[in-house]
């Protein structure tokens, strides 16, 4: 079903990982995807990843929607104005945001006390996660508030009532991911006067690129993953949260979300949506039942 098509799309941070997924679904639900990112085939970011912002836009056009690939570096201002310059000039509109900008895997070290974590990684994770959505947004929203039913995402890691309950160590990770559902919360409020929605939301154990590096698998053979930590029967795609976003954009009655905190999992019985292999994740419930309660991993009833 093509439900977006005629709809135009900004998928920030979408080289890789849950971006280039949820770029994927809106390009088969058939909108015209913008996807931004900063590598490129012929200029490669800090990050020193392989994907590139052309392959993701290629695989939304391989999907049935309109992929359309732009070098931006959201911490440059310049950059995202004349990105929005360059979407109205050619679109007039803009119907859909999702800010994924993260790109600090490699940042992050784990188990460190703030005082242990490097600084200078810590305050480049903040700016990456936190000052780039909110360069987007200060250039992007103009032109959505136009138009009435326009959906702002902000992509985090946990739901609000997982993370208020878990200290996410360490702390500019937790800053980081909590910000960001703050900040929907706050983008809810100031959209709504115009019909328009902003949500948080987060995919559960998600199989991304790096993650299935880290487990020494790929998509394919992923259950191998379980041999390195058993609740990783648990993960998702990174299409299972890009189906999440594409049925809150194709739903009328999406202002029912208006400043929530969201999971791929929760929406999933919401619309009634599945993973690619068929099935209905559930991460955050599974944490806290299985996991945490340190039971042996079990899939029954959680998938």
């Amino acid at each position: 079903m093509k439900g977006l098509e005629g709809k135009i799309a900004l998928v920030a941070g979408g080289t890789r990982g849950a971006g280039r997924g949820i770029a994927m679904e809106l390009g088969a639900a058939g909108a015209t995807v913008i996807v931004t990112g900063r590598t490129t085939r012929e200029e490669i970011s800090e990050y020193g990843r392989p994907e590139t912002i052309e392959e993701t836009a290629e695989l939304v056009n391989e999907l049935g929607g309109v992929g359309i690939a732009r070098q931006v570096d959201h911490l440059e201002h310049n950059q995202v104005q004349i990105l929005m310059k360059e979407i109205e000039r050619e679109y007039g509109r803009l119907d859909i945001l999702v800010n994924d900008i993260w790109g600090s895997e490699y940042l992050v070290e784990w188990g460190k006390k703030v005082w242990e974590h490097s600084l200078e990684k810590g305050l480049r994770m903040l700016r990456l996660a936190i000052d780039t959505h909110l360069v987007t947004s200060h250039h992007a929203l103009p032109l959505l508030v136009k138009n009435h039913g326009g959906l702002v995402v902000e992509m985090t890691d946990g739901t609000e009532e997982y993370n208020n309950n878990h200290y996410r160590e360490p702390l500019f990770y937790d800053l980081a991911k909590s910000s960001v559902t703050r900040m929907a919360k706050g983008l809810a409020k100031e959209v709504s006067a115009y019909g328009c929605t902003a949500v948080s939301l987060t995919p559960g154990w998600m199989r991304s690129e790096i993650m299935l590096e880290e487990f020494g698998v790929t998509e394919e053979n992923w259950m191998d993953g379980t041999k390195v930590d058993q609740h990783f029967i648990i993960s998702e795609t990174p299409r299972f949260v890009g189906r999440a976003v594409a049925a809150l954009a194709q739903d009328p009655e999406q202002g029912k979300w208006n400043g929530k905190s969201l999971s791929s999992g929760q929406l999933a019985k919401e619309y009634g949506f599945y993973d690619v292999d068929g099935s209905q994740p559930e991460a955050f419930r599974y944490l806290v039942e299985v996991q945490e309660k340190g039971k042996p991993a079990i899939a029954d009833g959680y998938r």
